[in-house]
């Protein structure tokens, strides 16, 4: 095996969990440059559902063939299950959903496959891998978490536990959520009244959003944020729609991170917008910037701190 010299000094590294699906690939395409070394063999992925795990792995893993069905395709038999070191053609990495899979076989049937692909030198992709850490008796090299942020670890000895990564992310998933509903909403009423056509690629704050426009708009702020403000007191259901779209009541939505949302607009807590366009200028964009969840004093940044903390 690859032996790499002095590489377990990293603790965590936390990033921004983007909401849309090519934000999530260009994430996760970095995190596997910046982290994951070849003697990297078993690697966790935990979060909840619909918290953008698999949008991740394949990111990290590009052209890797998950085995879980979150789009409708049912891959199995999964392969890791079939894996012989006799077969010139077997895989060299698989991936392993243990929620998904435990509906098939039996917690140690899930063990003995892992230890026989390791045993071997196959690398080993978990999603929910908090759900087999106590029967495997032995932590991932890498975890990636994923909940408002993605964090991810080298674990030593001392931790973190899957389990402890698993609380942290079920705590700050919800303002994910609504920070995305949020999102769309103020997308929605931009291009029904503004004509305003979103960028795929866009900035996060902690427990909100940052949309860009190349110019400075003539828009009222305030106008914008009762719009709204109207739509989440009125607790319109949010739900996936076909293809890159959900629908938020009657309108249809285009978004790429269609699962990654509150179940209706009542559920979006505290919804404010900064009441000015920050001038960035190193993109030379103007940034509307709107804000989820409990006040924090983050309503009063200046221009310094807010370009400071979004990405």
């Amino acid at each position: 095996m690859l032996r790499m010299p002095i590489k377990d000094t990293l603790v965590y590294a936390s990033y921004y969990a983007p909401r849309g699906r090519r934000r999530m690939y260009i994430l996760g395409s970095q995190l596997s440059q910046k982290y994951l070394y070849p003697s990297d063999l078993i690697i966790g992925v935990i979060g909840n559902e619909g918290s953008g795990k698999s949008t991740l792995i394949k990111g990290l893993f590009p052209g890797l063939e998950l085995t879980n069905d979150d789009e409708g395709v049912n891959l199995r038999p999964c392969p890791i299950f079939n894996f012989s070191e006799d077969d010139f053609f077997s895989g060299h990495t698989f991936h392993l959903d243990i929620r998904y899979e435990s509906a098939f076989r039996q917690k140690f049937e899930i063990v003995d496959a892992i230890n026989k692909a390791l045993s071997f030198e196959r690398r080993v992709i978990i999603e929910h891998f908090e759900l087999i850490y106590d029967q495997l008796g032995y932590n991932a090299q890498v975890l990636f978490g994923i909940g408002e942020e993605v964090r991810v670890y080298r674990p030593s000895i001392f931790g973190p536990s899957p389990h402890a990564v698993k609380k942290r992310t079920e705590e700050g998933l919800r303002y994910r959520q609504m920070a995305h509903s949020a999102e769309d909403l103020v997308q929605f009423i931009l291009s029904r009244d503004h004509g305003f056509v979103p960028s795929v690629l866009h900035s996060d704050v902690r427990h909100g959003f940052v949309i860009g426009f190349p110019q400075k708009p003539d828009m009222d702020l305030n106008s914008i944020e009762q719009k709204v403000l109207e739509m989440i007191y009125q607790d319109i259901p949010i739900t996936p729609d076909k293809g890159d779209y959900i629908r938020a009541g009657n309108n249809r939505i285009y978004c790429t991170g269609k699962r990654i949302h509150v179940k209706s607009a009542g559920q979006i807590e505290n919804f404010r917008l900064v009441k000015e366009f920050i001038y960035d200028k190193i993109s030379g964009q103007y940034l509307l910037v709107g804000i989820v969840g409990n006040r924090t004093g983050q309503d009063d940044f200046d221009q310094k701190g807010l370009i400071a903390s979004s990405v």
